[in-house]
């Protein structure tokens, strides 16, 4: 018997054009609180030990590579209040956009681009004081997505054009690799640290699988379709979101190890799936779509055949709509 949802549990959704955060009850599904934050939201990174949401604000209006200029702030939410406590400015960097929190240590890495702060990084923000402690250079103009490792030592940095996943040392900010991926979009530390996921922009879409030890792509899984995020549960289900056609497509793989992963199951999402996220438990998945601006819950306690539970409508002012999520558990 799936542990979630239970009362009090929410998810947070952003609408890029809203442009909003929205609370929904993950039992009912019901939308609560609805929060006007700088323009354009991107991702959003639950701190559950401060209890407080972070979202992240890339640009004025617009998509990577084609907006009307960069933003600069993440904005801090209190899930619990459905409050504002407070929008950092990450000034002289900007385009913030992907969010990786290190619990033990107390510290978010907020990806941005490269601009007059220096080459595309991330900024590492002390989530006690709030503060940015320093940078970390990735060395490529667009690091969009940003993954770490269980153990809060290195971190990986998708670059959409670079032809390369950028690996750096979390602690002295050392550059360790580049290793050779076709441009990437989503990606994703398996819970074991030994496997990085990557969306790949490539001729011919699928998912690039690296072994963390060696620092190599072991395989690439076929995708029918253009492959954004990527998401691994708890449980080690590897989740992709394929952009088809008029219905994006959730794809669901399982196995032990990279060599061993397989495709068991599919299930039909919104337009455009964005981002991805999971329950605590890893028996339900959280699909948005930009274009189609929805959230579609899907079970998978039965991984073969993953179940679409409902759709979420998330309102929107303009083209862009659902995009960054977080599962927010009952303090």
């Amino acid at each position: 018997m799936s542990t979630y949802p239970r009362p009090g549990d929410r998810i947070a959704v952003v609408s890029q054009s809203g442009p909003t955060v929205t609370l929904f009850d993950a039992v009912t599904h019901e939308a609560g609180a609805v929060l006007t934050v700088p323009a354009e939201p991107h991702e959003l990174c639950f701190d559950a030990e401060h209890r407080l949401l972070y979202c992240t604000s890339a640009y004025v209006r617009g998509y990577y590579g084609a907006h009307d200029g960069h933003n600069h702030q993440v904005t801090v939410i209190d899930p619990d209040d459905g409050e504002i406590v407070e929008v950092l400015d990450l000034s002289p960097e900007h385009g913030p956009h992907g969010l990786a929190l290190d619990p033990a240590r107390r510290l978010l890495y907020v990806s941005v681009e490269a601009g007059p702060a220096g080459p595309g990084g991330v900024v590492v923000v002390d989530t006690t004081t709030r503060r940015v402690l320093r940078r970390i250079d990735t060395l490529a103009p667009g690091p969009h997505w940003f993954a770490i490792d269980p153990d809060g030592l290195r971190g990986y940095a998708a670059n959409k054009e670079a032809p390369f996943v950028t690996v750096v040392d979390l602690a002295t900010g050392e550059l360790l690799d580049k290793i050779a991926v076709a441009g990437s979009e989503g990606i994703a530390v398996s819970p074991d640290g030994a496997t990085v996921a990557v969306a790949v922009r490539d001729a011919e879409p699928g998912v690039a699988l690296i072994d963390t030890r060696s620092g190599t792509v072991v395989r690439t899984l076929p995708a029918a379709h253009a492959v954004i995020p990527v998401h691994w549960t708890a449980t080690g289900l590897l989740l992709a979101g394929e952009q088809h056609r008029p219905d994006g497509r959730l794809s669901v793989w399982k196995g032990t190890s990279p060599e061993a992963l397989e495709l068991v199951g599919t299930a039909e999402v919104g337009t455009m799936p964005l981002t991805l996220t999971s329950s605590p438990d890893g028996d339900r998945a959280y699909v948005s779509a930009v274009v189609g601006s929805t959230v579609t819950v899907v079970d998978l306690a039965d991984p073969a055949k993953p179940t679409v539970v409902d759709t979420l409508a998330v309102p929107r002012a303009g083209e862009p709509g659902a995009h960054g999520l977080a599962y927010i558990p009952a303090g």
